[in-house]
């Protein structure tokens, strides 16, 4: 087997879709077209957002897309990325036509893109990250990921209404669930690093830095004509941590992201079922972003 994987290129071994995942959705942010496109190449996993003209995703790999995953532990033993289902696809479908993760289900519908997909697994068995080896047996894992998106929502049409349900399987104990409830890999124009600052309806600098911190982020160009931000109106069981946001910045290959980050954790173990999340993407000018930022922070507080 070592000598076929050698032999054959790496997008051999995805999975044969079980429906189509191109589609597009379309609408209107600020009286600009805004086209939201799927691809069966990345299992249903959005792979374009085009305002005014312009694209907001970096869609390279199988990892740079607008899109979510989980990491978790196994047995009490975590490693980041050794036990990572991910829903556009593996590390090893590169920059090939075809995913491991395998998409089941997409409905574009009543202005919302619902999609379904039995996630893959980040790593192939036998794989490292960071010096660790993968903690997947398969390639194709149990965890399933269901998402609906729409554009805009009442009052407020600067967001795309963002859904995510992750079906958690009983094939592993877990204690520890990292949900990457969802993030966006950017092209290296988006380079200003802002933070929402509640208390002053704000958007502050952040420091050069790569990591998470409480409040939402923004990723805008320097003129501030485009920027793409997250919030989650989420509140955690008691218990349990608050949402991060993160923001990140590759030098090597020219991109930026930002992401939204959910921790669930049980000694007891965590219980097999759905994990809902729901994440408002704010997307326009600088100063939209900000203004809807402030709009959904009011809506939310205390809440």
């Amino acid at each position: 087997m070592k000598a076929l994987l050698l032999l054959l290129p790496v997008w051999a071994f995805a999975q044969t879709p079980v429906v189509g995942g191109d589609a597009e959705l379309w609408g209107a942010i600020g009286g600009q077209p805004l086209v939201i496109r799927t691809t069966s190449r990345l299992a249903g996993a959005i792979d374009s957002v085009k305002w005014a003209g312009v694209e907001f995703i970096d869609s390279h790999d199988h990892g740079r897309q607008l899109q979510s995953a989980i990491n978790a532990d196994v047995d009490g033993v975590y490693h980041v990325e050794c036990y990572n289902p991910t829903e556009a696809g593996s590390v090893v479908d590169a920059l090939g036509p075809k995913s491991t993760s395998r998409l089941e289900f997409l409905s574009i519908k009543d202005g919302a893109l619902t999609t379904r997909t039995r996630m893959a697994y980040w790593l192939t068995p036998g794989m490292k990250s960071h010096g660790q080896l993968a903690q997947n047996t398969t390639l194709l894992s149990d965890h399933v990921l269901a998402k609906q998106v729409r554009i805009g929502r009442p009052g407020m049409d600067h967001v795309l209404d963002y859904r995510v349900t992750f079906t958690v399987p009983a094939d592993r104990p877990h204690t520890y669930l990292q949900v990457e409830g969802l993030t966006a890999y950017m092209p290296w124009m988006f380079s200003e690093e802002l933070r929402f600052d509640a208390p002053t309806a704000t958007l502050v600098p952040l420091l050069r830095q790569n990591g998470e911190q409480r409040d939402p982020v923004v990723l805008s160009t320097p003129s501030g004509s485009h920027a793409m931000g997250i919030f989650s109106p989420y509140r955690p069981p008691a218990g349990q941590s608050q949402p991060g946001y993160g923001r990140f910045r590759f030098e090597q290959d020219k991109v930026v992201k930002w992401n939204c980050v959910f921790r669930l954790r049980s000694p007891a173990g965590i219980k097999p079922g759905d994990y809902a999340f729901q994440c408002y993407v704010v997307i326009g000018t600088r100063e939209d972003c900000r203004r809807t930022l402030a709009a959904l922070t009011q809506e939310f507080a205390g809440r």
